[in-house]
């Protein structure tokens, strides 16, 4: 008569326990992955909504502001105003055809920095000292 094995934990059993632990590093990382991409994905959109909100800001007081000196110089009609204008219509020109709607414009940040430049150009024509700075709490155009 064979005796019997006795009771205990077996090969198998060692196995089973190496396993799950392998089993719930696997489940955890994959839980742990979706929800940090998840969060990643919603700090994006916060981040682009605010950066987003900023530059439309300083676009739109770039805009006011040469609307309104478009407006100001229209009965001036001397020479030295009228390179003012053409400077004001050219800025105001390349404020509509900024690409608002196209966050993946290729030549975004380098079209804003020529929007940039020509303000900054028309400012020193009309002997208007400009800065423009965006907060958090607010956006302000000094002069």
């Amino acid at each position: 008569m064979a005796a019997a094995a006795a009771p205990g934990p077996g090969p198998d059993m060692f196995e089973e326990i190496v396993m799950a632990e392998h089993r719930f590093h696997g489940e955890g990382y994959q839980e742990g992955y979706a929800e940090g991409r998840h969060a990643g994905a919603a700090e994006g959109r916060r981040h682009g909504a605010r950066h987003g909100a900023r530059v439309g800001a300083e676009i739109g007081s770039y805009l006011g502001f040469a609307l309104t000196w478009q407006c100001l110089l229209r009965k001036c009609t001397d020479e030295k105003n009228s390179k003012k204008r053409k400077a004001l219509d050219s800025l105001i020109g390349m404020i509509q055809k900024f690409p608002y709607e196209d966050p993946t414009y290729e030549k975004l940040q380098e079209d804003l920095e020529k929007i940039r430049g020509k303000f900054k150009q028309v400012c020193s024509m009309l002997n208007i000292q400009s800065d423009f700075r965006v907060s958090n709490e607010r956006s302000s155009l000094t002069f």
